[in-house]
């Protein structure tokens, strides 16, 4: 088998996945004498394609689980997806409405076989997408968080809490959704600084119809459930009125004027209306003060009976219509324009209801108080990047109880029995024995209750199987920064509180991949980039390779195309390489083991630069600083084997010394064995083309091992020699450009060197700076020569310059140049060209002056030179 001559990704990303999955590359557990090493995916939701975030998620993940194999680990990489309850059940309603139904005409066990038709459906297409990106997931445990094991852990963990005390239900305040009609925890509430309006009335006092207090609201249509005013205490202005009354503009109702230390008196008027049912804080007034709330929306967000002539409107045209109506009795005092943060669904990106509502809810306290404890302990978790640590423990600190009831039927059903009669709740992991007198709670569990038990329930906890014994807790779990409050943090307490063991050892946290302008991704801003477009016109080798190494870790990053055509560049490059060196294997080639005294210099030079950097690669890896050790790889490919080695390789493989040839073949081999290796995480699939077309090759790369350090390599004297080589080689380059020579114009070169032998060099210093003679000096005067001068060694090149040809020639450019700068100079002074071509036109002609005033600067200062 033959390399082609040109890097094709489609030929060479083709059916290699499917030969990896055949050959159960990827199963854990085959060897049980290894160190493990586990991970499970973040499981992606059932409702659609995946994007670029995914992609960086699990290509991150993938490199990791590829090097620990390389390394000698037993890898267990669980793949699963996440129902997704208010994403999917949203999905699947609107499919019905396009057939003129919804969930009611079905009736809950209908409309769960559709949703589950739509799981099957999405895990197929997200099953083909892991594929296309290469993901070496262990497919025989792969989960869902609906699975039957995973139902019964969430019915255990519910269970458990409640009788603990740590799961209640309750009224209070929560954030309502009233296009999903469910609620939703206080992190899936996303601000937005939205326009806004703040509205001043006027509150009549019921006693003097000439008096009034003015108060303001962004949010007019609560007012019908206003159940007093408020003032602080201590606010002078208002003390006195304290037991008054005053009339509701909104609908004529009596209010009594009380106190609480809440009111901010520098807040608009100071004074402030009390709606116990649609505001959090207004919440805690009217229970401190004995408040009635009095809900005011039906769940669609529209006006209900309290509403009197606005019931069955839509909340803002309530607003609208109201305002109208109390600016015409009189009551209205002023309008501001104003920016306020205003909560929307993350789901629907509706703006949030505050709602008074009968929720389950998790008492966090006790269950943070855990997880933090649990960091200043010898288990503590690792966050990487480490500052990650911080943003954890402060959301801990200061967290709410969290609101884990749904509105919804896709999801887990919360296992609370109502007796029909007597009202007896039952929370039990199985129904009553007689559970014809009882109806289950309708609402299921928030996604993410779920979700948290994902580390230790897809491993078949409860039960103690063989797989949770071995593989938990997870060493290793990657997410974005977006999902620590949302997912990591849970996942701590709920591991903490179950198991009495941290979830996983480290968490490697990385950033979100933007737009080129820095912008998130989004389908209303239309910026969204399917990275099935991204791989079929560069590979998925090409976009692995960029996304996990264009940015700093825990950082936002860009997409910018221009780096995944240079990713495949990068990639072109070491298959080319890859031609030269198999291009230079005899056919009975057979790689051998050498040492290092069997080695001419330059051999000896890039078998230390590869040992620096297997060893800057791995420290890098075993960090998960997945850009660094990239890095350190992409220099050495380009700036160590490519640009000089491959080139200085030559002229030994042309020579007619056999043994030297030799040897050089077997030093060709192991580096580019080695690159491929390495870059193997990243890139998998142009790897195992390389590393299948190499000789004495295994099945596959899958099964070699990482490349190993051997300290008898490092020499720091090759180094030194060669780089002080290739930098005589470049400026001898660079001064035959900048005196106008021929890069074939032959010199003669003079070397003064007391402590190296540089005469072992003779041969490449003559080929690549043709050097007609090189003259070795004892005690070399630089005077006469144009000098070299190194920290090992000095070198003179004698002035073979024909001072009169190059003045004349440098004449010629300089007039040349002038015309040039006179012609910019005479457009840009142009008023019409200014203000009427298009501004990048204008650009380029100042960039294109800059340019040539710099050239003429240069060529200036040579003539003087000269002269």
């Amino acid at each position: 088998m033959a390399l082609s001559t040109r890097y094709n990704h489609q030929e060479v990303e083709k059916g290699k996945y499917e030969f990896w999955k055949k050959n159960n590359y990827f199963l854990a557990g085959k060897d049980l004498t290894k160190t493990k090493f586990s991970m499970v995916i973040p499981p992606p939701n059932v409702t659609g394609k995946l994007h670029l975030g995914h992609a960086c998620n699990t290509t991150i993940q993938d490199i990791i689980a590829r090097y620990k194999r390389a390394k000698g680990f037993d890898v267990l990489w669980v793949p699963g997806m996440d129902h997704a309850g208010i994403a999917t059940q949203a999905k699947v309603e609107q499919k019905l409405r396009n057939e003129g139904l919804s969930r009611y005409d079905l009736g809950r066990e209908e409309f769960l076989k559709r949703a589950w038709a739509w799981k099957e459906e999405y895990a197929k297409s997200i099953h083909e997408q892991w594929a296309i990106m290469g993901l070496s997931l262990d497919y025989s445990k792969e989960r869902f968080t609906l699975d039957e094991g995973l139902s019964k852990a969430v019915k255990k963990v519910f269970v458990d809490l409640y009788h603990k005390g740590l799961i209640y239900q309750g009224e209070r305040i929560i954030n309502w959704d009233p296009v999903q009609k469910t609620a939703l925890s206080n992190i899936e509430v996303i601000y937005h600084d939205d326009d806004g309006e703040l509205f001043y009335f006027k509150y009549v006092f019921c006693d003097q119809k000439n008096e009034y207090l003015t108060i303001a609201t962004t949010r007019p249509e609560t007012m019908f459930g206003d159940t007093c005013v408020v003032v602080n205490p201590k606010d002078k202005r208002y003390k006195h009125l304290i037991g008054k009354k005053v009339i509701n503009p909104a609908n004529g109702v009596e209010l009594e004027i009380i106190s609480d230390s809440y009111v901010d008196m520098s807040f608009a008027t100071g004074v402030m209306k009390c709606t116990p049912a649609h505001d959090p804080n207004d919440f805690k007034i009217g229970e401190k003060n004995h408040q009635t709330p009095i809900i005011v929306m039906n769940e669609d967000a529209t006006m209900n009976d309290k509403c009197g002539m606005y019931q069955g409107m839509d909340r803002f045209e309530c607003r609208k219509l109201l305002v109208e109506n109390i600016k015409k009795a009189g009551n209205l005092i002023k309008i501001e324009k104003i920016v306020h943060p205003v909560g929307h669904s993350e789901r629907s990106n509706a703006v949030v209801e505050p709602y008074l509502s009968k929720q389950w809810f998790v008492k966090m306290k006790p269950l943070a108080a855990q997880a933090l404890e649990n960091q200043n302990s010898r288990e503590a978790i690792e966050f990487y990047p480490p500052r990650f640590q911080k943003v954890f423990t402060s959301w801990m600190e200061k967290v709410d109880d969290w609101c884990i009831s749904r509105q919804l039927w896709w999801g887990h059903r919360i296992p609370a029995y109502y007796h029909k009669i007597t009202k007896e709740v039952i929370v039990s992991e199985e129904p009553p024995l007689d559970i014809e007198n009882y109806v289950q709670d309708e609402d299921v569990l928030d996604t993410w209750f779920s979700s948290a038990l994902w580390p230790f329930t897809t491993l078949g906890w409860p039960n103690k199987t063989n797989l949770y014994e071995r593989y938990f807790p997870l060493d290793l779990m990657v997410t974005a920064y977006d999902i620590i409050f949302f997912w990591v943090s849970r996942m701590i307490f709920q591991s903490i509180e179950f198991t009495k063991k941290p979830p996983f050892e480290k968490v490697l946290i990385h950033g979100l991949i933007r737009d080129p302008l820095g912008r998130k991704m989004s389908k209303s801003l239309g910026n969204g980039v399917d990275p099935i477009d991204v791989i079929n016109k560069y590979g998925a080798d090409a976009l692995r390779y960029f996304i996990t190494t264009n940015g700093t870790p825990g950082q936002d990053s860009r997409y910018i195309e221009e780096k995944v055509e240079a990713s495949a560049n990068y990639l072109n490059k070491i298959w080319n390489a890859a031609r030269f060196v198999l291009a230079n294997l005899p056919s009975d080639f057979t790689p051998r083991e050498f040492t290092v005294e069997e080695l001419n210099n330059l051999d000896r030079y890039i078998m230390a630069k590869l040992m620096v950097t297997i060893e800057n690669v791995t420290i890098n890896m075993d960090k998960y600083e997945l850009g660094n050790a990239s890095n350190h790889l992409y220099n050495f490919v380009y700036d160590d084997f490519c640009s000089w080695y491959l080139e200085i390789s030559k002229v030994t493989l042309n020579g007619n010394d056999e043994h030297a040839k030799e040897i050089t073949r077997q030093v060709l081999y192991k580096v580019l064995k080695a690159i491929v290796l390495m870059i193997y995480p990243y890139t998998p699939f142009i790897s195992e083309e390389l590393y299948q077309n190499m000789p004495n090759h295994k099945e596959s790369i899958m099964l070699e091992s990482y490349p190993t350090i051997d300290k008898t390599f490092f020499d720091k004297k090759s180094i030194e020699e060669v780089e002080t080589l290739f930098k005589l080689i470049k400026d001898v380059r660079n001064y035959k450009v900048s005196n106008s020579l021929a890069p074939n114009q032959n010199i003669i070169l003079h070397v003064f060197d007391l402590n190296h032998r540089f005469e072992v060099y003779e041969a490449y210093i003559t080929r690549f700076t043709f050097a007609s003679r090189v003259i070795y000096e004892t005690n070399m005067e630089l005077k006469g020569y144009v000098p070299f001068i190194y920290d090992i060694a000095q070198f003179g090149v004698e002035d073979q310059i024909n001072q009169e040809e190059l003045r004349v020639k440098l004449e010629r450019e300089k007039d040349f140049i002038e015309k040039e700068i006179a012609r910019a100079n005479g457009m840009l002074s142009n008023p019409n060209f200014v203000s009427k071509a298009p501004k990048e036109k204008v650009a380029l002609e100042q960039e294109k002056l800059a340019n040539y005033q710099n050239k003429l600067v240069t060529i200036i200062e040579k003539i003087t030179k000269l002269k």
